[in-house]
């Protein structure tokens, strides 16, 4: 019985147009088809689609996927370069979002404390000039 796209995107909890992205993309490729039969995607190849996934759930995107997968037999410093970079990626934006966070806990702090109605601190800031840090 082969292990058809269905049961495939069934077994690894996906959608079949998710397999069929990355076959267009050329993560993976699309086994032969027999001239009577369905398509059998091989264990390779599932693997391989876990292994996109799990990157993905990392924030690795396609390209950066792409270059793991063409990695040669001893990738460690490579995929630890690459590891390092996203490493420091995720801190900028944790950062960003922390000074994201501040501002709007000072928005709603102001809009909380406001007394006058006919006039809103969250309007009111995101109406004005944006001042030079």
């Amino acid at each position: 019985m082969p292990r058809t796209i269905g049961k495939v995107a069934t077994e690894l909890n996906i959608h079949v147009e998710t397999i069929r992205f990355y076959e267009r993309r050329g993560l993976i490729k699309q086994p032969e088809k027999p001239q009577n039969g369905y398509r059998d995607y091989p264990e390779y190849t599932v693997q391989r689609i876990r292994f996109i996934r799990r990157c993905q759930g990392l924030g690795f995107t396609l390209d950066e996927i792409r270059s793991l997968l063409s990695l040669d037999d001893k990738p460690c410093p490579q995929v630890q370069n690459l590891a390092v970079n996203k490493l420091t990626t995720v801190k900028e934006k944790i950062t960003d979002l922390q000074r994201l966070e501040q501002a709007l806990h000072q928005l709603v702090i102001q809009c909380r404390d406001n007394q006058d109605e006919a006039h809103c601190p969250i309007i009111d800031t995101l109406q004005a000039p944006v001042q030079d840090p």
